[in-house]
C-alpha cells in the first residue's frame, strides 16, 4: 500500500463497509470529513448510496464540493463508488434534476425499463453482473486499470436505478449488461475513477479492485 487513503465521511451510505474493505487489502483508511485531511491524502474515496439529490445535499452541507475539486486537480487518485460516482457528472434526472459536480461532463439518467427484445423489465438493478471494457478501450489501456484482472472479466454486486451517460464516450471505461442493454459501470478522466457497482459487497473480486486502487 503506498500512501494515506480517505474515506470521505458525509453521512450518505456504507461507509464502514467500505473502510472494513479496504482494511482487507491492506490500507488504513480515515474516516473524516475533515478538510485539511482530505486535502492532504494520497488517495481519496467517495462512497455513497441512495438518491443523487440528497447526496449532494449532503457534499454541499459540509463544503465538500469545493474540498473535492481541489482534490482532483492534485492529480492524486480519486474513487467513486456507487453514488459517488454518479455525483461527479454535472446533472441527473433522479427525482427531478440536481447539480452534480461536474468533474465528469454527462448525465445521470435511468436504466432502461425495456429490454432489447421490447419486453418491460423490472429496475432497480440488483444482481451480480459481469463487468467489462467498452470496445473502444484497448487491451493495453484496460490492463492498466484497477478493474482489470488477470482471471479475466468479473462478475460485481450492482444495487442502482440510474447510471451515467458521459457527454464524451471516452470517459466511459467499462459496462455491463442489463436485459442487453449496455448500462455504464465505470468511467474514467485522468485521475477519477467511478464504478456504479459495488467492490466492497462484490466478494474477492471487488476486495481486488480496491487492492489494486490502493497500490496504483
Amino acid at each position: 500500500m503506498n500512501g494515506s487513503v480517505v474515506v470521505v465521511d458525509y453521512g450518505i451510505g456504507n461507509v464502514f463497509s467500505v473502510c472494513n474493505a479496504l482494511k482487507q487489502v491492506g490500507a488504513e483508511p480515515q474516516l473524516t470529513r475533515d478538510i485539511p485531511t482530505i486535502l492532504a491524502a494520497d488517495r481519496v474515496v467517495l462512497p455513497g448510496v441512495g438518491a443523487f439529490g440528497r447526496a449532494m445535499d449532503a457534499i454541499k452541507a459540509y463544503h465538500l464540493d469545493e474540498t473535492l475539486a481541489k482534490y482532483v486537480e492534485t492529480g492524486r487518485p480519486f474513487l467513486g463508488i456507487c453514488i459517488g460516482m454518479q455525483v461527479l457528472m454535472e446533472t441527473s434526472l433522479e427525482f427531478g434534476a440536481h447539480k452534480g459536480l461536474g468533474m465528469i461532463p454527462g448525465k445521470v439518467e435511468r436504466i432502461p425499463n425495456t429490454s432489447t427484445d421490447g419486453e418491460t423489465v423490472r429496475v432497480p438493478h440488483i444482481s451480480w453482473a459481469q463487468v467489462g471494457p467498452v470496445p473502444a478501450r484497448s487491451q493495453a489501456e484496460w490492463a492498466q486499470t484497477p478493474l482489470a484482472d488477470p482471471a479475466g472479466l468479473l462478475d460485481f454486486y450492482f444495487v442502482h436505478s440510474y447510471h451515467c451517460q458521459p457527454s464524451n464516450p471516452d470517459y466511459i471505461l467499462a459496462e455491463a449488461e442489463f436485459h442487453g442493454n449496455a448500462i455504464t459501470a465505470a468511467v474514467r478522466r485522468d485521475n477519477i475513477l467511478g464504478v456504479q457497482f459495488h467492490p466492497e459487497r462484490s466478494g474477492p473480486a471487488g476486495l481486488a479492485v480496491l487492492q489494486r486502487y490502493v497500490a496504483d
